[in-house]
């Protein structure tokens, strides 16, 4: 526990200086490709790969990673990279952890790892249209030239791989809460295209009303919007669910911001992210999420949404 503790407090010294560090690759190609550190356990060389009869075309195979079977992935074919005569092969491997799973994808030639601020990172830009696979872009300094290093949406990737299911189980419904939660309106923070529409899916089916932002920041200057037209924040929204690692600004700073506020310190805030594990357990509590839950789990979703709205009613009993 001291280790995942001492792990919080460095981590929150990145966030208190809206830092990330970046690990840079190659996909066979002159551009260049990035994704958090925080989400990958090591890189390997390219591992004996058993095939899968009937698996989805971008799964290339699965392999034994510490004495576990675990999918490799094609990243360069699952972000639809047009092939080339001078391509080059995939000689690496990044491990990854996502969603609860590790996973492995097949890359080229790992260049370095970058510290640098979210106020660098910037999202794609719209002229590239909405089926692309970036969650934002960022330019590095390699070899002495500014180059642009594209930051893959690695969710999405999975997303058309594996089918999420958002069905709610009956259990897990309280009907009494349930029939509160129709016309309530949820913030959903998060840069992923495909993790926002996973939440609006499940949460539209209680008949919840979302409004989405693509990072922290704006997030942020809605709810500062808000307050300054003298709006009171929790009867604007029930409450908010947030990604932890978005451009901008990201989760952990803007839940510290929100809190830091007196005009919305109270807000309900989830964190609700592809990073699992005790660390995030512990990171929410030094930040002050109410709760933490990895995703993608729709009756945790809807755990969540009944708590708080169980407390929105409690609260209201006792005034």
């Amino acid at each position: 526990m001291s280790g995942i503790l001492a792990s919080v407090d460095q981590r929150t010294q990145l966030v208190g200086e809206n830092r990330l560090e970046l690990l840079m690759f190659k996909l066979g190609t002159r551009h260049t490709f990035a994704i958090n550190v925080f989400k990958v356990r090591e890189v390997i060389t390219v591992p004996h790969l058993n095939k899968m009869p009937g698996s989805h075309d971008n799964l290339k195979g699965v392999t034994n990673y510490r004495g576990t079977s675990i999918p490799i992935i094609d990243l360069r074919q699952a972000i639809k990279l047009p092939k080339t005569k001078s391509e080059k092969g995939s000689n690496n491997v990044i491990i990854t952890e996502y969603n609860r799973s590790v996973q492995g994808f097949l890359i080229g030639d790992v260049m370095s790892i970058v510290n640098t601020s979210w106020s660098d990172i910037q999202a794609p830009p719209t002229a590239i249209g909405k089926n692309n696979y970036l969650t934002a872009i960022t330019q590095i300094e390699i070899n002495g030239q500014k180059e642009i290093v594209e930051i893959i949406d690695v969710e999405k990737v999975l997303a058309e791989i594996i089918e999420y299911d958002i069905h709610i189980s009956e259990e897990i419904l309280d009907e009494e809460v349930v029939r509160h939660l129709h016309g309530q309106t949820v913030l959903v923070v998060d840069d992923s295209a495909t993790a926002r529409w996973q939440i609006r899916d499940t949460l539209k089916q209680l008949g919840i009303n979302i409004i989405e932002r693509r990072d922290g920041l704006m997030a942020l200057k809605l709810l500062q919007e808000w307050a300054g037209q003298g709006k009171n924040i929790n009867e604007q929204i029930l409450m908010m669910f947030t990604d932890a690692e978005m451009p901008e600004m990201d989760g952990y700073r803007l839940t510290a911001e929100v809190r830091a506020d007196k005009r919305m310190s109270d807000l309900f805030i989830a964190l609700n992210t592809s990073l699992s594990g005790s660390f995030n357990e512990a990171m929410v509590k030094k930040v002050g999420c109410n709760r933490f839950i990895s995703k993608f789990q729709p009756d945790l979703l809807v755990d969540v949404v009944q708590q708080r709205m169980r407390e929105k009613l409690q609260s209201k009993e006792h005034q």
